[in-house]
């Protein structure tokens, strides 16, 4: 499984619009791009300012075919004017147990 997670600082007076654009990025790639697993928005709880993606697909391939996807276009194009991100957390594949025997 091929995990990332981002962050991104978003002003007050845009924050429904960057929800509203982020859920709607994963409710779209989730339903009709093969291999995405996870998308989840989180709020942080301290800063109320920064907003973290944690997405999870099949594989690296399956990333990039979102990452070239209609959706992140359409995400990009919507909060581009004033989203400050989105800042790389991390980018990895996910070790299961067996995979370390």
């Amino acid at each position: 499984m091929y995990t990332i997670a981002v962050s991104f600082k978003i002003p007050r007076e845009h924050q429904e619009d960057f929800i509203k654009a982020a859920l709607k990025d994963g409710r779209d790639s989730g339903a009709n791009e093969p291999g995405t697993l996870r998308f989840e928005l989180i709020a942080d709880e301290t800063d109320p300012d920064t907003f973290y993606l944690n997405e999870a697909y099949e594989d690296l391939d399956a990333f990039n075919l979102h990452a070239n996807g209609t959706y992140f276009k359409e995400f990009f194009a919507a909060i581009g004017a004033y989203a400050e991100g989105p800042t790389w957390l991390i980018k990895g594949n996910r070790i299961d147990r067996q995979e370390a025997r």
